[in-house]
């Protein structure tokens, strides 16, 4: 059945049409719509609260002309996923149903300049269109520039608008330095001759890119430097290399004023209503501000050349990729520092990609955090970003892997839910409406990991919850205006999270369950009268029901395994009745107790009830009433092992009946070390003895794949692995603390059945163990699997909560702890068995070839060859 009610959505809207009616007994004159622009190339600005935006990697999305897909230069093979594919400008033209069908209301396209086709030095192509050639030329593979005319003409002529993704750090790699010699520049250089179609920028001043040419040299057009090495030094950040791709020097005001006339070109030629800007981190804040807002009557910034073509409120949102552990705002504060100048206040990007929000919205919907991290994270933002309803919301995007390829997909209808729901603009990664797994898989039949068919379909299950979810925003205007409130989260698990969106009178409550069990959501106050009705707007489990609060304004429900729900007052109130059943509880709220403990209190009004722990409802205990009404029990803190958590609990009387206050606590555990393996120095050689690490310097002598020590630590049925390498790098600035391995965890836990096969590493599990859950961590990816649905090329059924990360730089060894929740039944890890491998990630385990290259691990032939590097043998809990 839908996952949302479309009856229910229907409803609300011909609701709202009708009390629009009832208002005004005698209305005036309906006033006819504006008549469309004669020529819709420009048009006025919107209000981009209102907007989504859909976003479309124009390679990979719809072909509408197979002419111009390969341009002769062996850039063209939609077999390799390296390579173009033959997406473009008419063909994305042609699905503009597909895309407003959606409900979304602008397109967001990934760079359509003039590109450099393939670069040999990475033996990879530039279809994305970030390696720019020349920055006032459309890219051949993608047409021509009346395509884009076209394109922009009929999102307008449509009421949507057209959002362009512009880079100002980098061009293309067209230089590389094999040493690096900041006093002679010109020296270790090697020219990217083999470069496609050609070798160099052709647009000047961008022409001057080659250090071996002194007056090329001499102006400083682009910084002679190399990639960087350290992404913590913020002089790196800004002057040295991107992945090797030549870094514009911003602060030359020539370069400023080219790049301001080369964006200025596009608004003014195709109409583009907003740009994206790419890796703003590695750009300095004056020369955004410069772009934006320069005064050069010859070159005006953006913004300003903008509002003269009448596109008073131009939206630039710019890129910054940085994530923040929970309940810290490192990055969250560097995001800030591109929205508003330190130094002046003046306002600097009007938006940035919400990269926190990112992470930590898949943390808790896919992942099984404590919905406490989510809690932080919208309250931290309405406080650290100045203009909130302008920073770009998202789930996955071109650059991270798909939310489905480590989450479930009830996890991604909820987060999908939450997008809708929450301040923002949303972005719709295109393809996620179809439920993709492939980072930049193809929609058409003909391209890149498009499956051999079409991916248009709208009758999709996903596309019609989207809809449906897109209705629901526009219909609201609270939940695109409106200011959030976090009324409940869970700070030790996964479970209840709840809040309220407020504007101009409109309230609307949002209510989660993000646990994979029934929860209970207990005394969540709502500031409205005993017996309010709140109804449903919109629902994702077929439960759900209007429902009443409480005598003193608050609400308890039972909710279902990963519910969500949106509630509006319905304006009535039943006065409800007097509750004489009360549990009271004598032990304090908010203490820290050292393990299992007793709690103890008086009832009245009831014989017996059940006692909630962080609003599981499965397994909790019934409590019985003496005769003398008081009554006492113990409660078990098995798997609540981190002291910095607090823990809840109520008493319950079944349905919806809340019995108590909210108690909480704190529990005091420690680790105990359950098991050692020290393992052999140098075996990161692969099982044949003769793997290697990828050439590039970045691995070298680190042997990040390298295990050293592995340690099996307990509490309870909680599981602590340490793992211990040679090194722990963070060269490419990773979020989860480690690069350059991946570790893929397979566990066999006593009792239950599982699988040997280790799927996606052509490789079965030694003798005498079976996997029961699949662990798969590297710098961006954490995720959890079960063996249903598992295959040599399938890695399972997602599952939460994965583990928690900690990573110790200094010792080498990163940590992954596994929660008690997946080892429910066991009261001790006896038994469990666990076996370790390494090899390294990037959207997909990395290739094994045969001879050496720069990316790619070699030594043998990937495809039939295990593609593990080390191991350990199978490790038993004794």
């Amino acid at each position: 059945m839908p996952s949302l009610s479309s009856k229910r959505l229907a409803t609300v809207c011909v609701a709202a049409a009708w009390l629009a009616c009832k208002s005004d007994p005698q209305p005036g004159p309906v006033t006819p719509l504006p008549p469309p622009p004669v020529d819709p190339l420009h048009v006025p600005s919107p209000d981009w609260r209102d907007q989504i935006l859909y976003f479309v990697m124009t390679d990979r999305f719809a072909n509408g002309e197979p002419g111009n897909d390969d341009q002769g230069a062996g850039e063209y093979d939609p077999a390799d996923g390296a390579k173009y594919s033959g997406g473009d400008l008419k063909g994305l033209r042609e699905r503009l149903d597909y895309i407003q069908g959606l409900g979304a209301t602008a397109v967001w396209l990934t760079p359509p300049v003039a590109n450099q086709w393939w670069d040999p030095l990475v033996n990879y192509g530039g279809y994305h269109g970030y390696w720019a050639r020349d920055f006032k030329q459309v890219d051949p593979h993608l047409g021509t520039l009346e395509d884009y005319r076209g394109l922009s003409r009929e999102l307008h002529s449509r009421g949507m608008y057209l959002v362009q993704d512009i880079v100002l750090n980098h061009m293309a790699n067209c230089f590389r330095y094999t040493r690096y010699d900041p006093a002679d520049v010109s020296a270790h250089v090697v020219l990217n001759t083999g470069a496609r179609p050609a070798c160099g920028p052709t647009q000047a001043p961008f022409d001057q890119w080659d250090p071996t040419r002194p007056a090329h040299r001499d102006a400083h057009v682009f910084h002679w430097t190399p990639s960087i090495q350290d992404y913590g030094v913020r002089d790196q950040e800004l002057n040295w290399q991107l992945s090797d791709l030549d870094d514009l020097d911003t602060e030359n005001a020539t370069v400023r004023a080219a790049l301001r006339d080369s964006y200025d070109f596009w608004i003014r030629e195709v109409g583009v209503d907003g740009f994206r800007v790419d890796t703003v981190f590695y750009v300095p804040q004056a020369s955004i501000k410069d772009f934006l807002y320069a005064t050069d009557t010859a070159h005006p910034g953006v913004v300003p050349f903008a509002r003269s073509l009448g596109k008073e409120g131009f939206l630039a949102f710019g890129e910054g990729y940085a994530t923040d552990l929970p309940f810290q705002d490192t990055a969250t504060r560097k995001i800030a520092s591109y929205l508003t100048e330190e130094a002046t206040g003046d306002a600097l990007l009007p938006g940035m990609l919400d990269f926190p929000l990112y992470r930590t919205t898949g943390d808790v919907f896919a992942r099984g955090a404590p919905t406490s991290q989510l809690g932080y994270r919208m309250t931290r933002a309405t406080t650290a970003f100045p203009r909130p309803h302008l920073m770009p919301t998202f789930l996955d995007n071109h650059d991270v892997d798909r939310f489905l390829k480590g989450g479930s997909e009830t996890a991604l209808r909820q987060a999908l839910l939450f997008m809708m729901t929450v301040p923002g603009i949303p972005v719709l990664y295109y393809g996620t409406e179809q439920g993709f797994t492939e980072q930049r898989g193809a929609m058409f039949q003909k391209g890149f990991g498009s499956g051999g068919r079409d991916r248009f379909d709208t009758t999709a299950p996903l596309y019609a919850l989207i809809r449906e979810l897109t209705t629901l925003r526009k219909t609201h205007a609270v939940f695109r205006h409106g200011t959030p409130t976090v009324l409940r989260q869970n700070e030790a698990r996964a479970g209840v999270f709840a809040f309220k969106m407020e504007d101009a009178g409109q309230v609307a409550f949002v209510v989660f369950n993000t646990s994979d069990e029934e929860v209970l959501l207990d005394n969540l106050p709502t500031d409205l009268a005993g017996g309010s009705g709140l109804k449903v707007l919109a629902s994702l489990d077929p439960e759900a029901r209007d429902v009443r609060t409480g005598a003193d304004g608050r609400l308890s429900l039972k909710l279902p395994a990963r519910a969500a729900r949106v509630y509006q007052p319905s304006g009535d109130v039943v006065p409800p009745p007097v509750q004489t059943a009360r549990v009271t509880l004598s032990n304090a709220s908010g203490g820290t107790v050292p393990g299992d403990f007793e709690l103890s209190g008086t009832a009245t009004g009831v014989s017996s009830f059940r006692l909630v722990v962080d609003g599981v409802l499965a397994g909790a205990p019934l409590v019985t009433v003496r005769a003398d009404g008081s009554w006492s029990t113990l409660v078990s803190t098995q798997g609540m092992t981190d002291s910095t958590l607090q823990h809840s609990l109520v008493a319950w009387a079944g349905e919806d009946q809340v019995l108590s206050d909210t108690w909480t606590f704190r529990v005091e555990r420690v680790f105990t070390t359950l098991l050692t393996h020290d393992d052999p120095e140098g075996d990161d050689v692969g099982p044949t003895k003769n793997y290697h690490y990828p050439t590039d310097e970045t691995w070298g002598v680190n042997n990040q794949g390298d295990l050293r020590r592995v340690t099996l630590l307990g509490s309870g049925n909680t599981l602590k692995l340490a793992l211990q390498t040679k090194t722990v790098t963070t060269t490419w600035n990773p979020q989860n603390g480690f690069d350059h391995v991946a570790f893929t965890v397979y566990i066999d836990v006593p009792g239950r059945s599982g699988l040997t096969v280790m799927p996606q590493q052509n490789a079965s599990l030694p003798v005498g163990m079976a996997w029961n859950y699949r662990l798969r961590v590297h710098g961006w990816s954490n995720a959890l699997f079960a063996p249903q649905g598992a295959s040599a090329t399938d890695e399972g059924t997602p599952v939460s909560p994965t583990a928690a990360i900690e990573v110790d730089k200094n010792a080498h060894t990163v940590f992954l702890t596994l929660s008690g929740e997946l080892f429910v039944g066991l009261s001790t890890l006896q038994g469990v068995k666990v076996y370790v491998t390494t090899w390294d990630y990037d959207n997909g385990y990395r290739p094994l070839v045969s001879t050496s290259e720069q990316w790619k691990f070699w030594g043998a032939d990937g495809t039939t060859s295990p593609l593990v590097l080390d191991d350990t043998p199978v490790l038993t809990v004794p």
